[in-house]
């Protein structure tokens, strides 16, 4: 990309221009924002002082920033990207990536979520001669520290980290520097002949001083040669130089351009469609899922009237898309998720989420072949606004970007609902080579990294994760997949009790999704949840294939038998969360069915049941569901989520498959008195090519389910 430098002179960004340069991007313009008065040494930066979040405001720093990268855009109209130097700053890098968004460009942020000590070394290891033009901390004296060189202050600094607690690169504000010499300046450095201090704080504690440069000139670089080992940035830098431009402030264009668009599904074609709803009751976090009865002929229509249809539903609850936290998107078609996309960002859209926008997951699924539309959206609905988004909209080498309308994770009341991970390489956003094990290596490597954020780790807090694989995976490959996440999974456990920094971890259930396809073409797709701990101290019971202790009324002739255990993997956090993997094996069917199979029940590898089975199958799933529901004290009411996963081999419709599991649950209902079962289904038919606990093997039946005490 063509990209536009937003430079300061200090070493952050002249670093994050050489990191552009490195991932293949052209810097084309350098960009900065000066005070009126050049006589003030520094101005407070409104910019980086103001509270998370950001929304327009006339005159400010940051809408001069606008009014600058939007002269840059009409001058240099091939310009798609702004790098910028943030590295911990959520101030600075909101700030323009809301600028960014405005006007249709990307921001690069490479020093984004680095480690401080490293990302010091590497700079000054890399050529970057700075030195400190500010002090502002303990341990700083203003006479002895500033004009010094970062190299000459690294080990001084790193000794005030463990003394203080100070940040070795300055995102505290703790020092600003001035780059005197780096691999792109190719003809000269900066050689400053005369400064004087002047001081703003002269206290005992962390005085504050300013160097003020009197004097200075250029020197020429005795031998260009050196530079050509480094051949892009060298190549950037011999070429010729462009033109230096003023731009003036003009406050009448920039609200013009800003002001965001509001949009407003229109009507189709005035017919009254049919749609499928389904509702969970727990109070506190609900799924809404909907899809078409009567698709229309595209995916793009099919989309607009199902998000349309969960609007009108949010707005009859009394919410709106504000208090989405998840949106599970199943397409038809992952060749044209480009165009679902068209129409999922004109519905969700920032405005309308001012606490932040919902973290999503894009898969492709049988929809069609099961009789849905082609479109099916679930969303996870809090009844609150009281939750915690992580959205980074720049490409950076932390974690891959969320350009648009759907954010890495959501925190909610102890239950961290992460994005679907593919094995992106966050810098440069493709797809990792070496195959399906080395995506999944890397997605897991992203999803540490968002983990990281909220302070807890995907090794020791998930409690599940969903691993969706594309069918082009073969079965020796998933099982490659499945051994890779366990050792991954087990090195980060031992790690972090080694380290301390948990002395108590979950057990994470599996679920292994097979379906036709993923984003970008990907083979392995990751989405975890995790528990978010809030200080209280709770008990953590994971455990696969216990036996229930509690005896249980008999429903439709099931009675306790020691194999229903093999059937159930549960992860409970006492009081608050249970989460629940059902498996439904071929060998199971055999025993739930104890009547003849028919002969070719199992046809190279593929299942065949009659009508009569299945109805026995959903009513033993509903039974052996209820049974490790009030065996650990929940209760239906608390189910957030309820999926069922058939493969589309079944040649089963979700027509015929809903009112099956529909009417197990009426009649447990009825027959139990400990909920009402309501007109709407509290669960969601999910075709796909096939599920299960492991990755090799695809159950008949998959069932995942999650509840929390509201």
């Amino acid at each position: 990309m063509k990209v536009v430098a937003l430079v300061s002179g200090g070493k952050d960004s002249c670093y994050a221009m050489m990191k552009s340069i490195h991932y293949g991007h052209e810097i084309v313009a350098l960009a900065n924002l000066m005070p009126l008065d050049d006589s003030v040494d520094e101005l407070d930066s409104y910019m980086y002082q103001t509270e998370l979040g950001y929304k327009a405001t006339q005159g400010d720093e940051v809408e001069d920033l606008f009014i600058l990268l939007r002269e840059v855009k009409r001058q240099i109209p091939s310009v798609t990207a702004v790098s910028s130097g943030a590295i911990a700053s959520d101030y600075q890098r909101l700030r323009v990536e809301s600028v960014c968004s405005r006007l249709g460009l990307v921001s690069l942020a490479y020093l984004w979520k680095q480690d401080q000590s490293l990302l010091l070394q590497e700079m000054i290891t890399n050529g970057i001669v700075a030195v400190t033009v500010k002090v502002a901390a303990m341990g700083l004296d203003p006479a002895k520290h500033l004009g010094k060189e970062l190299a000459f202050l690294n080990a001084y600094l790193h000794k005030l980290k463990e003394l203080y607690g100070i940040n070795v690169c300055g995102e505290g504000g703790e020092y600003e520097t001035l780059t005197l010499d780096c691999p792109l300046f190719s003809n000269a450095r900066i050689v400053l002949d005369e400064y004087q201090v002047v001081m703003h704080s002269s206290g005992s504690i962390a005085p504050v001083g300013i160097l003020h440069p009197l004097a200075f000139h250029l020197e020429n670089k005795a031998d260009v040669q050196q530079l050509k080992s480094q051949d892009k940035i060298h190549e950037i830098c011999s070429q010729k130089l462009g033109s230096v431009f003023e731009v003036q402030d003009c406050l009448e264009g920039s609200e013009a351009i800003c002001k965001p668009l509001d949009y407003k599904a229109d009507p189709i074609d005035g017919i009254e469609h049919k749609f499928n709803i389904s509702r969970t009751n727990n109070k506190s976090s609900f799924s809404i899922c909907c899809w078409l009865q009567d698709p229309c002929n595209g995916l793009q229509e099919d989309l607009k009237i199902v998000l349309g249809k969960i609007e009108s539903q949010l707005l009859g609850l009394g919410f709106g898309w504000e208090n989405v936290l998840y949106i599970h998107l199943y397409i038809d078609d992952m060749s044209k998720f480009s165009e679902a996309n068209e129409t999922y960002v004109k519905f969700i859209t920032q405005e309308k989420c001012p606490f932040g926008v919902p973290s999503r997951s894009t898969v492709e699924m049988p929809l069609v072949e099961m009789g849905i539309s082609k479109a099916y959206i679930e969303v996870l609905v809090a009844n609150n606004k009281d939750k915690k988004v992580l959205h980074v909209q720049s490409i950076s080498c932390w974690a891959p970007s969320c350009i648009g309308p759907y954010s890495q994770a959501t925190l909610h009341e102890g239950i961290l609902h992460m994005a679907g991970q593919l094995g992106l390489d966050p810098p440069t956003m493709n797809l990792c080579n070496g195959g399906p094990g080395v995506e999944l290596e890397q997605a897991l490597m992203n999803s540490e990294a968002v983990a990281n954020c909220f302070n807890c780790s995907i090794s020791t807090s998930a409690i599940v994760f969903v691993i969706y694989c594309s069918e082009r995976v073969s079965s020796l490959e998933r099982l490659d997949i499945q051994e890779k996440q366990e050792t991954i999974l087990r090195q980060m456990k031992i790690s972090h009790l080694q380290e301390g920094d948990t002395y108590k971890a979950l057990d994470p259930l599996i679920l292994y999704v097979l379906v036709p396809d993923l984003p970008k073409r990907a083979c392995v797709e990751v989405k975890p949840i995790l528990y978010v701990e809030d200080g209280t101290d709770v008990e953590f019971e994971t455990i696969a294939e216990r036996s229930c202790s509690k005896t249980l009324p008999c429903y439709w002739g099931f009675k306790q038998e020691n194999w229903h255990d093999s059937c159930i993997q549960k992860c409970v956090i006492s009081g608050k969360i249970c989460a629940i993997i059902l498996s439904i094996t071929s060998e199971l069917v055999a025993k739930i069915c104890f009547d003849s199979l028919p002969a070719d029940y199992v046809n190279n590898g593929q299942y065949s049941l009659p009508k009569a089975h299945m109805e026995k199958i959903s009513k033993f799933c509903i039974y052996l569901l209820d049974k490790v529901i009030t065996d650990n004290d929940f209760a239906w009411e608390d189910i957030m989520s309820l999926r069922f996963y058939i493969p589309a081999s079944l040649k089963m419709s979700v027509q015929l498959l809903q009112p099956m599991f529909r009417n197990a649950l009426f009649e447990l209902s009825e027959m139990s008195q400990k909920f009402k079962s309501g007109e709407e289904p509290i669960f969601n038919i999910v075709p796909v090519i096939g599920a299960g606990r492991s990755a090799s093997s695809m159950d008949v039946v998959t069932c995942e389910l999650m509840a929390r005490k509201p």
